[in-house]
């Protein structure tokens, strides 16, 4: 099934799933754009016929039928709701973990696209439109890094951007001019596979790590992204490739459970550990969940992105004083 007809059939089934009265044949035309582009009557009955069959072959319960008790001579449609439903589903605690962690990445957003177009037509019709009958039909990626959307959408379009990136080895901040070609995601964590310009090179993006506004410079069309392309093995091998490096940090007494286990300090309360790692971004979040009990002293880089996001929160807070990583700890300083 081509994309074209596949869009056509979600915005029918939108259309019909979005009222609870039933819409005749010159409505539905006026709802869904592809029947409104056809070019003669005769044209529009073919086609609709056709699409009726195949949401019947799909299991979508369409039903005719009239809002008029005592003319019914215009006949209309409409999905059967109790039919098109769900049974009651039960899933045991295992399962419904799983599905806890499925919707932190796939959420229902606001509504888009053929959604959006099919439920402005039909109000303009006068059709009262009923959009939780809907939620479902669109899934949404939602992420927690505000980088992802722009770059999602320049890479759908195929267009150069520029941004700001925090490097994970060094903490070197930089302005990167990128052709991206591939959002992927990669144990936990969503990465940009693009071309990189000043580097003349394939290069890797966490995009947690990307640090402020993402700016097109180019054209829409004008990246053009290789065929044989494994972003997947690009992400999975630029990760391998980090370096294994030690975080000095101080604990207050009791502080710091997970870092402590980490650390392969499991029956002391020592003030200090050491803990190894590879991803710093990870570590910081760890640090950042023990409070005021935990405090990097170094590497730098790791210190400073602790600091970093504190100021951030305190900002996004509005306070007015700065941020403090230290305190009263052995090794802290504010």
């Amino acid at each position: 099934m081509t994309a074209q007809r596949t869009e056509r059939l979600l915005n029918l089934v939108i259309a019909l799933l979005a009222t609870r009265r039933w819409l005749t044949k010159d409505q539905i035309r006026a709802a869904v754009p592809q029947y409104a582009d056809c070019a003669s009557d005769e044209a529009f009955e073919r086609m609709f016929e056709r699409d009726k069959e195949d949401l019947r072959e799909l299991g979508v319960p369409l039903v005719t039928g009239s809002d008029d008790a005592w003319f019914d001579d215009e006949q209309g449609y409409r999905i059967d709701r109790e039919a098109y439903a769900l049974p009651e589903i039960r899933v045991t605690p295992q399962e419904l973990a799983v599905l806890g962690l499925a919707s932190r990445v796939w959420q229902q957003a606001s509504l888009a696209g053929p959604a959006a177009r099919a439920l402005t037509k039909l109000r303009a019709l006068g059709v009262e439109a009923d959009e939780s009958s809907i939620v479902g039909l669109e899934p949404r990626v939602r992420t927690s890094e505000p980088a992802f959307a722009p770059l999602y959408a320049a890479t759908r379009d195929r267009v150069p951007v520029q941004f700001t990136y925090r490097t994970g080895r060094t903490g070197d901040v930089a302005t990167r001019t990128v052709e991206p070609w591939q959002i992927t995601s990669w144990q936990g964590h969503w990465y940009l596979v693009g071309h990189d310009r000043d580097r003349d090179d394939v290069r890797v993006f966490r995009l947690s790590r990307v640090e402020g506004p993402v700016a097109r410079v180019g054209t829409p069309g004008s990246v053009q992204v290789p065929e044989d392309v494994d972003t997947r093995a690009l992400v999975s091998g630029a990760v391998a490739e980090q370096p294994v490096r030690t975080a000095r940090i101080a604990l207050a007494a009791g502080a710091g459970q997970s870092l402590r286990l980490r650390a392969g300090r499991r029956d002391d309360d020592a003030a200090q550990i050491e803990v190894e790692f590879t991803d710093a971004d990870e570590l910081v979040e760890e640090v950042l969940w023990a409070g005021a009990g935990a405090v990097v002293l170094a590497p730098d880089d790791v210190r400073e992105a602790v600091v970093s996001r504190l100021r951030g929160a305190a900002a996004a807070h509005g306070s007015t004083q700065p941020a403090a990583h230290g305190g009263d700890l052995p090794g802290g300083s504010r």
